[in-house]
């Protein structure tokens, strides 16, 4: 492959922040409701009483504190615990686009680029807020960048996907430098009356620059060793949301409509297979755990993590080995890896590897050994 370099990074985070506490104290309301209104039909067991959420449920289970949100009226609203984001017309920038740009300003100024240096814009995240046109191409269009642009979804692995598409539109020639921007509303599909996935997600935006690197001049720039791929269809994480809804109405509003999981089977099928797929990926490149100086890992749950983690290492990892934004943003799908990358790459030397690696619904999985330059 050619010397192809990761130049630049950027995040966006709205300005609304629920901690756990807010969170919970609006769950179990919601709670307390329904089991009045239902007490009759819960005293003949015609129906099972919801349960209470804590703070210390939260964060034994997935290590999470806070997030971010666009709307968190909505969501702490025991009436609604739905976030509210109006429509925009069509001749204001969508919400979704309002954000990549953000982040994508952010890191073409890391990567020390302008507008007319990109070829290509992608949109690659788990859930996009329109069919067409394409989020990228408004993105483009925000931006002032001329070539093209197109969306892509790999559901959480959506950034590392994104980084080996663009890996081959450099190297075929179509592009000089690609921007990518993976904008996460995952509070517009987060169940926040189910008690097991209420807490999950944030809302956030990442974006990063792909070029060749003879031209790269970014101060924090990271040649792209190699990118690996890996897909294997499974239904334990799923939305069933999409433009087929109108034709059978019976199921609108129901809760596969929203983000579903089967929790326990993902654990136990997700792990194996990332961790021997990033493993095996290394070996490709005669790279063992004692040549990894960092682990970038999807911020899904803390647990997750650090099973990983420690499979790829052979033993428990550090912080810094393997340092975590999960409590601080949530699970943000495709932005999280890189919000870890953001914050936790610039301290290491040249000549040090990393590996970026992402997972999720599909199941799919992606892998970037990356090393550092500048």
């Amino acid at each position: 492959m050619a010397d192809l370099v990761l130049s630049g990074t950027g995040v966006f985070v709205p300005p609304h922040r629920i901690s756990n506490d807010e969170l919970v104290a609006s769950f179990n309301e919601y709670v307390h409701r329904f089991n009045r209104d239902h007490a009759a039909e819960i005293d003949s067991g015609a129906r099972k009483p919801l349960l209470e959420s804590s703070s210390e449920f939260i964060v034994k289970a997935s290590g999470i504190k806070n997030r971010f949100v666009l709307d968190k009226t909505g969501i702490l609203d025991p009436d609604l615990l739905c976030p509210r984001i109006p429509e925009r017309s069509n001749e204001e920038i969508s919400v979704m686009a309002e954000m990549a740009v953000a982040a994508a300003r952010e890191a073409l100024a890391a990567a020390e680029k302008k507008p007319s240096d990109i070829d290509a814009v992608i949109v690659s995240c788990a859930i996009l807020q329109r069919a067409y046109p394409a989020v990228a191409i408004e993105v483009q269009n925000a931006l002032g960048i001329t070539g093209f642009g197109f969306d892509m979804s790999v559901g959480c692995a959506s950034a590392t996907y994104a980084v080996h598409v663009a890996r081959g539109l450099i190297e075929t020639g179509g592009a000089r430098a690609v921007l990518v921007c993976n904008p996460e509303i995952l509070t517009g599909h987060a169940n926040f009356r189910e008690r097991d996935s209420h807490f999950l997600f944030g809302d956030a935006c990442t974006a990063f620059v792909i070029e060749r690197k003879e031209t790269a001049r970014g101060t924090n720039a990271w040649e792209i060793v190699s990118t690996k791929l890996k897909a294997q269809f499974s239904n334990n994480i799923r939305n069933n949301f999409g433009f087929l809804n109108r034709c059978a109405p019976e199921g609108i509003g129901k809760p596969d409509k929203l983000f579903v999981q089967q929790g326990r089977k993902v654990f136990k099928e997700v792990l194996p297979l990332v961790s021997h797929f990033m493993v095996d990926h290394l070996a490709e490149h005669e790279l063992g755990a004692g040549d990894i100086k960092r682990l970038w890992l999807h911020q899904a749950n803390i647990n997750m993590n650090q099973f990983v983690a420690h499979k790829v290492y052979g033993r428990d990892p550090t912080e810094s080995e393997a340092p975590n934004v999960i409590a601080e943003y949530a699970n943000t799908s495709s932005a999280g890896a890189i919000i870890c990358f953001n914050k936790h790459s610039a301290d290491l030397a040249i000549g040090d590897h990393g590996v970026l690696c992402t997972f999720g619904a599909g199941y799919s999985a992606g892998s970037v050994i990356l090393k550092k330059i500048a």
